[in-house]
């Protein structure tokens, strides 16, 4: 059986997307993905996100970057991806 190839992206995401439940909701948007990762507030008001996974998960969960919470107005997303790290969890942080 193959292996699963895991790709990870570091992704910031600017607009409205601080105060509106995007941590919150991002977190559970990877988790119902299986990806791993982390999310924070950035202090310029950005958010910033770290993802693991699949292919096809990390770019389903970069297409609800754009999207997002309910209550956020997106601008920009910007995507790189970088080196594996393979994470176990997707954390939460301040």
């Amino acid at each position: 059986m193959k292996k699963l190839q895991l790709r990870h992206y570091n992704i910031i995401i600017k607009g409205k997307v601080q105060r509106v439940r995007y941590r919150v909701c991002a977190q559970a948007k990877a988790m119902s993905l299986g990806l791993t990762g982390l999310v924070k507030n950035l202090h310029n008001g950005d958010v910033y996100i770290e993802v693991e996974g699949s292919d096809e998960n990390v770019n389903t969960f970069i297409d609800w970057c754009y999207v997002g919470s309910p209550l956020s107005k997106v601008t920009e997303v910007i995507a790189e991806e970088s080196i594996v790290k393979e994470l176990q969890t997707f954390e939460l942080k301040r």
